[in-house]
């Protein structure tokens, strides 16, 4: 049997993985669907459009690249000695590396494709005639973007969440490269399992391993069940 100290030791990494699944989400929610709204919009300057694929293949890049190569340059880059670090300690803010929200900015790098790519796909599937309605009878494109944009992209918006927070559960090589593995704070479940593991305490690793398989199997559910919604409103 497992004791009472081990189990609170298992609940605390579930505990921080959901909470930095949920942090990364909003933000992106937030932050990358203007930024996907803006990339399939048509662009009639050729600059401009060389730009977004330039863009998209920089977003695309943590599909192809290891994790750890991106944490690797994340840790550099927010370290006190180099980049955003140094200008942070040059205003004795305190660093990001081995902190939540040096996770939070890690995860949010390292699922921004997979949020970004479905919700472009529903924007460029708006119908360009409902666009042109909607710019004659509302001048302000933030007000386009919130009445007409935004409802008719819902699927996407709904399917990129899903998928960035299940992405987010299961991350390990960005989070430990700038994370570490200070408990309550930095430690999520993936590096839990892998020191469970290390321990050679395969019982612990057996429970915490199934609770992220039942959590992988309902994401996946929905996942699917939106991915018909989004065919089914398609045809």
């Amino acid at each position: 049997m497992i004791d009472h100290s081990l189990m609170s030791d298992m609940l605390s990494p579930f505990w921080v993985s959901i909470k930095l699944a949920s942090v990364t989400t909003l933000c992106l929610l937030l932050f990358a669907t203007p930024v996907a709204y803006w990339l399939a919009k048509p662009s009639r300057k050729q600059a401009v459009a060389r730009l977004k694929v330039m863009l998209m293949g920089i977003i695309a890049m943590p599909l192809v690249l290891p994790p750890t190569v991106i944490g690797f340059y994340l840790l550099l880059l927010l370290s006190p000695s180099v980049g955003i670090g140094q200008w942070l300690g040059e205003h004795n803010i305190s660093p990001l590396i081995f902190t939540f929200e040096g996770l939070v900015i890690g995860s949010i790098i390292y699922s921004l494709p997979f949020y970004i790519q479905p919700v472009y796909a529903q924007f460029l599937r708006i119908p360009q005639s409902v666009m042109e309605v909607a710019h004659l009878l509302e001048p302000s494109s933030f007000r386009r973007f919130i009445s007409v944009a935004l409802p008719q992209a819902r699927v996407g918006i709904v399917l990129g969440s899903l998928i960035s927070f299940a992405h987010t559960i299961g991350e390990f090589g960005v989070v430990l490269m700038i994370g570490g593995s200070i408990s309550g704070e930095t430690k999520v479940v993936s590096i839990a399992i892998y020191e469970q593991v290390e321990a050679l305490n395969y019982e612990a690793a057996h429970v915490m391993s199934g609770v992220l398989i039942i959590m992988g199997v309902v994401m996946v559910a929905l996942i699917a069940s939106v991915s018909r919604m989004s065919q089914r409103a398609s045809n």
